[in-house]
């Protein structure tokens, strides 16, 4: 077995030729930056876009606004009233067409931990409200018919017999009133107006409300997740953009899924998190802003650009006390939300990226922040990476800074970022800024 890895003072070396070797304080991944290799365009623009016409605007994939029946049944959509956003529960088939979801939160067709996991490994049962949404769908005008038809597409995508009894069907669309994988989904295939199919609507194309929407949603969909499930000890929230970072479709949306481990990456963090319980601040945050790697920050939310991970990132860390961003109250939540979506917009909607949320797990004794990476998918893997287990960046952390601050400082003069960000050399973090750590006074 392994010995644990134990964590580096100093984890980032700069060498007399410019090589920068990083090491990520809580991982140990081993990092180079080899000089000369990051000025190159990040974007991967989309070769030969099409038009953008009526017929395919709202109708370019299974996520889009005309094809609703497409996904199983939704969970819930965030609809706008006026400046008013609200979450709406229960909408049946005869209903999907009453109000416009800016964002649904529907199963995932196929599911990374399946219903059927939960079910054989912990005698999982839909509880009263579960059980009470699926006699409610099932009874509904269309329902039944939607969750069998929806039932035997995904046999027949699996190379499944889809012809089935009736009963055999049902029973199989339960996953989509008990199951713990869902999608939240954007509304928006293309920006609004776009010309042709490369004008994408991404995180950084929303205005700050709409992505503030989306965030709330999000973090009410974990917090759902949650409840339903007393054997899920962490819920994993990503979001994969274009297809080079995971996405099976180029249409926004973020990723849930409830799992029965806390995970690796946890598990390591956790264990130096019981001999230094401020390592967040030491390791992270306040090794960033010596080191002048601060982006921006706000209120409730620092963003730094990060250090010793295989792909440019970003870091975003929030400053609350409390660790679970569905007890957060709404400024706290906003402020990461107008943070990553500053970010977003920064990065620019070209870059393929993945955003991952981490935060305390349920059964944790130890306090964690909620903080989250956004990692830019610029580079592909290959045998040096698989041989020597050392990475190579192609974008040190000061040129990461570098590229998001002068975007930001861009985009909040042209109005479409929050303006509250202090930005750069605006800011001044204090040391043990996050303040999650209750031993802090």
């Amino acid at each position: 077995m392994n010995s644990p890895y134990i964590p580096r003072h100093n984890p980032l070396n700069v060498m007399a030729d410019g090589t920068i070797k990083q090491v990520n304080p809580f991982t140990g991944t081993e990092v180079w930056t080899v000089p000369g290799r990051g000025n190159r365009p990040l974007s991967r623009p989309q070769a030969d876009p099409e038009p953008v016409t009526d017929a395919n605007r709202e109708d370019s994939c299974a996520f889009c606004a005309e094809r609703l029946l497409q996904t199983p049944p939704e969970k819930a959509r965030m609809i706008r009233e006026d400046d008013h956003w609200r979450i709406v529960r229960g909408v049946t088939p005869d209903q999907l067409t009453e109000t416009v979801p800016e964002f649904r939160r529907v199963p995932n067709l196929f599911e990374i931990v399946s219903y059927d996991y939960w079910r054989e490994n912990y005698d999982y049962r839909m509880d009263a409200a579960q059980l009470a949404r699926r006699e409610q769908y099932l009874s509904a005008p269309g329902g039944r018919e939607h969750v069998l038809a929806t039932v035997q597409n995904k046999l027949k995508a699996a190379g499944q017999d889809p012809d089935l009894p009736e009963e055999r069907l049902l029973e199989l669309g339960d996953a989509f009133f008990g199951g713990g994988h869902d999608l939240v989904i954007g509304r928006r295939h293309f920006v609004d107006g776009a010309g042709d199919t490369s004008q994408l609507a991404s995180s950084g194309t929303l205005t700050p409300d709409e992505h503030a929407a989306f965030i709330r949603f999000t973090v009410d969909s974990m917090a759902e997740i949650y409840e339903h499930n007393r054997y899920a000890r962490y819920v994993a929230v990503f979001q994969n953009w274009l297809k080079p970072a995971g996405a099976s479709f180029d249409h926004l949306h973020k990723q849930l899924v409830a799992i029965d481990e806390r995970g690796v990456q946890s598990e390591l963090e956790i264990s130096h998190l019981r001999s230094n319980y401020n390592m967040y601040n030491e390791w992270a945050v306040d090794y960033a802003n010596y080191h002048n790697l601060i982006i921006a920050e706000n209120q409730h939310v620092v963003c730094f650009a990060g250090f010793g991970h295989r792909y440019p990132t970003i870091e975003v860390f929030s400053k609350s006390a409390v660790a679970e961003p569905w007890l957060q109250d709404a400024s706290e939540v906003r402020a990461m939300s107008d943070m990553l979506h500053a970010c977003h917009a920064a990065t620019g909607p070209d870059v393929p990226c993945n955003e991952e949320w981490h935060h305390k797990p349920v059964d944790l004794d130890v306090p964690m922040p909620w903080r989250v990476m956004i990692k830019w998918r610029v580079s592909t893997l290959a045998g040096f990476e698989g041989g020597t287990k050392i990475y190579v960046n192609t974008l040190s952390p000061e040129n990461i800074r570098d590229r998001v601050t002068t975007a930001m400082i861009r985009l909040r003069g042209e109005g479409r970022i929050a303006q509250d960000l202090r930005i750069g050399t605006e800011c001044h973090v204090e040391p043990n800024s996050l303040r999650y750590n209750p031993l802090l006074p």
